[in-house]
């Protein structure tokens, strides 16, 4: 019963995150297109990015397929993370580094999930 509580506050984290960046993503928030713009692929790395963050965020809050969002979630976050330790520096357009804050929590969101569901994980690639 705790464990699933835990797994449920983990869950609505990590979403909480990723959708409430796809407001500022798709109205093309002048901090998102500056992003992407440094990244040299906006606007389709905007979009495209929002859309795997949306699919991602309903995955995590399916339990039957939250380690695959979980899975999708690392990824994605790892890519952000590596743009903001590579390219575009910790803070961007002074907001405090609360962006790449915002990052760091859900990886370590979506890690925490992935750990939880790793049995599946290891069914689909035969592992023990």
């Amino acid at each position: 019963m705790k464990t699933e509580i835990v797994k449920w506050i983990f869950r609505l984290v990590a979403s909480g995150i990723l959708l409430q960046t796809l407001f500022f993503k798709f109205s093309g928030a002048e901090e998102s297109i500056y992003i992407f713009s440094t990244l040299g692929i906006e606007p389709y790395g905007r979009i495209g990015s929002g859309i795997a963050e949306l699919l991602v965020a309903i995955l995590i809050l399916i339990p039957a397929t939250t380690w695959i969002g979980a899975l999708g979630g690392i990824g994605i976050m790892t890519g952000a993370i590596a743009s903001h330790l590579f390219v575009l520096g910790i803070e961007v357009k002074n907001d405090g580094g609360l962006l790449f804050s915002l990052a760091v929590i859900t990886l370590s969101c979506c890690l925490v999930l992935l750990y939880f569901d790793r049995k599946k994980l290891f069914n689909l690639l035969n592992l023990r």
